[in-house]
């Protein structure tokens, strides 16, 4: 069955474009740039992974999401916060809102459909995970289940959001794309744009986690 692969290059999607690669039939990826401080990285990650796996890739820019964002992750005065202590759910309520971009992965999964819809593909593969669906709701199955009922009026074809990684934390992904044979080298987790993951930032220390106990 046909897919579209919404791909960010960071660890999540690139290990949901391997499984959509080994058990579904993937045609296009997606990219989404729209002001985040990682965008040339996000770009080039997204864009090796597509080209190893052999699937084309689409960048779409939103232009109009880094004119309303105010938050740290596109706006370049203010700093992304460090992450100290993960499992602190408080302190990762007040990172997630620092970080914030209104409405992002509602809109991304929209345009996606709508690609989808149009290239006669059923299913969008996203890359969520449970460990930050505890602090970032658009990450949480009742999210993705929420979509899929307003798709179900939206599409002619009912496009389903399916997402590989939804219900495992990240030592577990990683565990999951080395079975996958996923080239890690390629992915980029970091908030932000310079030469290296700064390895300071949430996405940054819960990948090296997820590394290190694997």
């Amino acid at each position: 069955m046909k897919c579209i692969v919404l791909l960010s290059g960071g660890l999540d999607s690139a290990v949901s474009l391997a499984w959509a690669k080994r058990n579904r039939y993937p045609i296009l990826c997606l990219t989404f740039l729209y002001g985040q401080k990682a965008a040339h990285k996000e770009k080039e990650a997204a864009t090796m992974l597509a080209d190893h796996f052999q699937i084309d890739i689409s960048v779409v820019e939103i232009t109009f999401l880094k004119e309303i964002t105010k938050t740290a992750l596109v706006n370049d005065n203010l700093e992304v916060p460090n992450a100290s202590e993960l499992e602190d759910e408080k302190e990762g309520r007040e990172r997630a809102k620092k970080v914030w971009v209104p409405n992002r992965n509602g809109i991304f999964l929209n345009i996606a459909a709508a690609y989808a819809e149009s290239l006669e593909a059923y299913n969008v593969i996203a890359g969520f995970n449970k460990e930050e669906a505890l602090t970032f709701p658009d990450n949480s199955p009742e999210f993705i289940q929420a979509v899929n009922g307003s798709l179900e009026f939206s599409t002619l074809n009912k496009v389903k959001i399916l997402s590989p990684t939804q219900n495992l934390n990240k030592e577990e992904i990683v565990t999951l794309g080395h079975k996958l044979d996923l080239p890690f080298d390629y992915i980029w987790s970091c908030y932000l744009g310079e030469e290296k993951m700064c390895g300071e930032c949430e996405s940054c220390q819960r990948l090296l986690r997820a590394l290190k106990n694997n």
